[in-house]
């Protein structure tokens, strides 16, 4: 059963990658656009369904560089150099929520 879920996620993301790429007929960045898109998906995915809370933050982790790849996407397509700014708090906000939830993980308070 493992084995057949495997092969179809499989087949979902070489047929996205296919259609992504050969077919759509967009430029090179809306296509980057798409494909973080599909694996945000993925992403938050794991982030509901994580079998512990690790997992779970791991994938908060993961999503924040995703949403950070976005943004300087964005900001190469719109000409907008605000939202490179506004990656740069993301990182910032991301960092610093990943060292809380360690310590909360690890047992310890936030004070400690």
């Amino acid at each position: 059963m493992r084995l057949l879920r495997w092969f179809i996620g499989l087949l979902i993301i070489a047929a996205f990658l296919y259609g992504d790429f050969f077919i759509y007929q967009g430029i090179i960045l809306y296509k980057l656009i798409n494909v973080i898109l599909f694996c945000a998906f993925f992403i938050l995915y794991r982030v509901l369904r994580g079998p512990t809370a690790a997992d779970r933050i791991v994938a908060l982790d993961i999503l924040g560089i995703l949403i950070i790849g976005m943004l300087a996407l964005l900001g190469l397509v719109y000409d907008q150099s605000f939202f490179m700014d506004i990656g740069l708090i993301w990182v910032l906000l991301s960092f610093i929520a990943s060292l809380a939830f360690a310590k909360i993980l690890e047992g310890r308070y936030l004070d400690d």
